[in-house]
């Protein structure tokens, strides 16, 4: 889920947090390299330039709002081209993405939440980004990867689903978090097709205004808070899983390049820095630490293939990213018995002290992240 559902007091408290995990203390501006400026205010995003030729572009974007925001990339479908989120008040951020010729659009979510102000740009002339045979790879094992993890999932999502439309509330539970691992590890390419996450994954204080609240987390208050399955929680059942199905059809169309993968793999750290390791993410059934798993396996499986590409332009990255992943991941075992299960341990079992020492590890290894999208593109 985007993290864009932070409470105002959780955005508060970790805006500290997101100036590591979301690269922002760029040593460069992008002013002189050829980078479009983009300076995202309350009120207002500042783009330099609204004419850009095909290929590679970076984008080096300055929130000098006072509120957290997002910065989108858009086809004129609103579909994703890439993003950044949880951009801090008076941080920085680089952004590499892939574009071909068109019309695109260019928008800051000041508070994270609504349209966004938005500047439409011509990408003309030029040529598209040259695409090498490793770069085809990494493409058609990440695109194998999403729809085997789309095709793996559904039949779980039937398991629960089917348990609280009979209105089984401990065989709901136990298939909850089991039901989400595969969307979890892939969720930035769900996102991208913009429908579908608002539908399945919102919590409640991230609904728009007028949208009525469906999906997993609506299911997970009725579960661990409510302690009740009624008529309207049965009749949400099948939606969510019809909600499920039409991702699974569509995640085979879904646009993947080479610098959308890297910058998948970084939205997947934003998400674990935001949402699961404050606990807001499961914050009813406490099962925080399967998402952050699934998380960090969706992003290290991008990295891996990429990897080839990036070992060549920058080695000294791919080294550091291969420790940080190592690290982060020895550190998860600690909170299951079985390395080969997903069973760990209830979010709320665990202290602030060792909440903390989770955090560190995500913010070790997301600021060079954030870098993998500019080296697979060197």
């Amino acid at each position: 889920m985007r993290a864009v559902r932070l409470s105002v007091v959780t955005a508060a408290a970790t805006v500290a947090a997101l100036t590591a995990v979301t690269g922002c203390a760029e040593k460069s501006d992008g002013k002189g390299d050829g980078a479009v400026q983009v300076v995202a205010k309350d009120d207002a995003c500042e783009v330099s330039k609204t004419k850009i030729p095909a290929g590679h572009v970076e984008l080096a974007v300055e929130n000098k709002g006072s509120k957290v925001t997002e910065v989108y990339v858009l086809f004129p479908d609103d579909r994703i081209v890439t993003e950044r989120e949880n951009i801090g008040p008076g941080t920085k951020a680089r952004i590499t993405a892939e574009v071909k010729s068109g019309t695109y659009e260019i928008a800051c979510k000041p508070g994270m939440k609504g349209e966004g102000i938005r500047s439409t740009i011509e990408v003309t002339g030029g040529k598209a980004a040259e695409r090498s045979p490793e770069m085809d790879r990494a493409v058609a094992g990440y695109r194998t990867y999403v729809q085997a993890q789309a095709d793996e999932t559904l039949p779980k999502v039937k398991v629960f689903t089917d348990a609280v439309a009979a209105g089984d509330i401990e065989a709901a539970k136990k298939a909850y978090a089991d039901s989400r691992i595969g969307w979890e590890r892939t969720e930035p390419v769900a996102e991208s097709f913009g429908d579908i996450d608002p539908k399945v994954d919102v919590r409640e204080d991230g609904l728009e205004d007028g949208q009525k609240w469906t999906g997993w987390h609506r299911l997970e208050k009725a579960l661990w808070q409510d302690k009740k399955l009624g008529a309207e929680e049965k009749a949400l059942a099948p939606l969510l899983y019809k909600d499920l199905a039409d991702w699974q059809k569509r995640v085979g169309r879904a646009e993947i390049t080479p610098t959308s993968m890297a910058n998948g793999a970084k939205e997947l750290l934003d998400e674990v820095a935001t949402g699961k390791v404050t606990g807001e993410e499961e914050r009813y059934s406490h099962t925080d630490l399967v998402d952050f798993k699934a998380n960090v396996e969706g992003a290290e499986k991008s990295y891996e293939l990429l990897k080839p590409i990036a070992t060549k332009n920058d080695p000294v990255l791919t080294a550091t990213l291969d420790k940080q992943f190592a690290a982060l991941d020895t550190l998860l075992d600690k909170y299951r018995a079985d390395k080969a299960s997903y069973e760990f341990t209830s979010y709320d079992k665990v202290g602030k002290a060792d909440r903390k020492e989770l955090s560190d590890a995500v913010n070790a290894l997301a600021e060079p992240l954030s870098r993998l999208a500019a080296a697979v593109t060197k």
